[in-house]
């Protein structure tokens, strides 16, 4: 058994995030000792885990907690779980998409910067280094 600081070590969620869960109900086997405190159990970290991996690419509270309902209701529901699945795959394929692009052009400017600095160049990109002074106005 595990308690919310030892879960969020393992996990590397945060317990304030962890009790949030709880009550929002997605932990619906957890128990509580006799000082009132939230033991998980092996199983509950599966629980865990799948929460927080649909949390991280933005499934709304709601639609997890419809997927934790339809575990609870058994294999009848499997054809919506893996709706569920599906739909959320599709989101995190686009976000990893998005974070490529993000990266790629991180990559570039890193080599970019390299150069500048390699060759003690001025830096052409930075619109401070376009502006024309008025020295009219000066």
């Amino acid at each position: 058994m595990y308690t919310i600081k030892e879960v969020a070590e393992k996990l590397d969620v945060s317990e304030h995030t962890l009790r949030f869960w709880a009550k929002s109900g997605f932990f619906p086997f957890v128990k509580r000792d006799s000082n009132n405190i939230r033991q998980f159990s092996d199983n509950d970290l599966d629980w865990v885990k799948i929460v927080k991996c649909l949390r991280s690419v933005g499934t709304d509270n709601k639609s997890i907690k419809r997927y934790i309902n339809l575990c609870i209701i058994g294999d009848s529901t499997i054809p919506e779980r893996y709706q569920i699945i599906q739909d959320t795959k599709a989101k995190a394929q686009q976000k990893m998409a998005e974070l490529e692009q993000q990266l790629s052009l991180l990559d570039f400017k890193e080599k970019f910067y390299q150069n500048l600095i390699k060759n003690n160049l001025k830096d052409s990109w930075n619109p401070m280094n376009k502006i024309e002074v008025d020295t009219e106005a000066v």
